[in-house]
């Protein structure tokens, strides 16, 4: 197990489970101060995901029935047809994909194409030139406890995992 660090710190492992989130580019305002990375915890990441769950700044694309079913297909795909994870469950929100798999390959080799992949086809969609879709960087947790399906329902975007149409719990 390899733990590296650009501004998070970030888990290059095979074959236990990651929770990871990533975001579009631009979600969060420019002007937040974040905490250095060695002093960010459980808490800070539960206060960003609960300001992202807000969307109340920056882009929204995912809210894009055609972006949000392209990322779901691209998951899909990458467990699937290139088989490098299993896909346990995961959210599209407004501005954020929360997802929970157990990874096949180092992260160089699934994380990077499917946000290149799917930025690249959604900027395509959007009609967007040399402007980046999602924020480089990502954050991941060890944790396999968590169940990302719940996010919606915290967020008051859904009554129940099952009732947002953009999870492993809808059924997409």
């Amino acid at each position: 197990m390899n733990q590296y660090e650009r501004r998070l710190p970030h888990w290059n492992l095979v074959g236990q489970p990651l929770f990871v989130t990533f975001r579009l580019a631009g979600s969060l305002p420019a002007n937040r101060v974040f905490p250095p990375a060695r002093v960010t915890s459980g808490r800070a990441f539960l206060a960003l995901d609960r300001f992202l769950d807000q969307a109340r700044s920056g882009p929204a694309f995912l809210r894009q029935p055609e972006i949000a079913q392209l990322v779901v297909q691209a998951m899909a795909d990458g467990e699937s047809r290139f088989q490098r994870y299993r896909l346990h469950c995961y959210v599209i929100m407004p501005n954020h994909v929360h997802l929970l798999v157990t990874p096949l390959v180092n992260s160089s080799q699934w994380l990077g194409p499917l946000k290149g992949f799917t930025g690249h086809r959604a900027n395509q969609i959007l009609n967007r030139r040399g402007v980046p879709f999602w924020q480089d960087e990502s954050y991941d947790r060890l944790r396999a406890q968590q169940n990302p399906e719940f996010n919606p329902v915290t967020a008051g975007l859904a009554a129940s995992p099952q009732e947002f149409r953009r999870s492993s719990a809808a059924g997409c």
